[in-house]
């Protein structure tokens, strides 16, 4: 078993390629002529995004939208930087809202929290030392 895709349902997806691809650098890799899946190229784990409606049809009794709920879901998206402080502001000139500005946890690493605007939270962190 290995950890192939996250997919975040998004209410418009060319909306979410774009903000990942100006916020944190990523590149499209894919977008279905529908506009209702698109791909970032991530590394080893593909990062998708999925129109609200393709989430109905995978859960007909629904799910929590991201973008609907006040607080952000109970699951982030970490993303492994050495310059946390430089990201949180490049992603917030592109529309994400800090949660936590960038701290030292007793460990030594730093982290940050985001939410991107289709509600996504998004950790930042440098890698950890081991």
């Amino acid at each position: 078993m290995q950890l192939g895709y996250v997919i975040v349902y998004v209410p418009d997806v060319v909306d979410a390629l774009s903000f990942w691809e100006r916020a944190f650098g990523f590149e499209r890799r894919f977008l279905h002529e529908s506009g209702t899946y698109g791909e970032l190229n991530s590394g080893a784990t593909t990062m998708g995004f999925a129109a609200h409606e393709l989430g109905m049809d995978n859960l007909p009794e629904g799910y929590v939208r991201a973008n609907d709920s006040l607080l952000p879901l109970g699951m982030e998206i970490a993303l492994v930087t050495a310059d946390v402080t430089a990201a949180v502001s490049t992603a917030v000139e592109v529309g994400a809202t800090v949660l936590r500005p960038p701290m030292v946890k007793p460990w030594g690493q730093t982290v940050a929290y985001l939410r991107t605007p289709d509600g996504t939270l998004v950790e930042l962190c440098t890698p950890v030392h081991g």
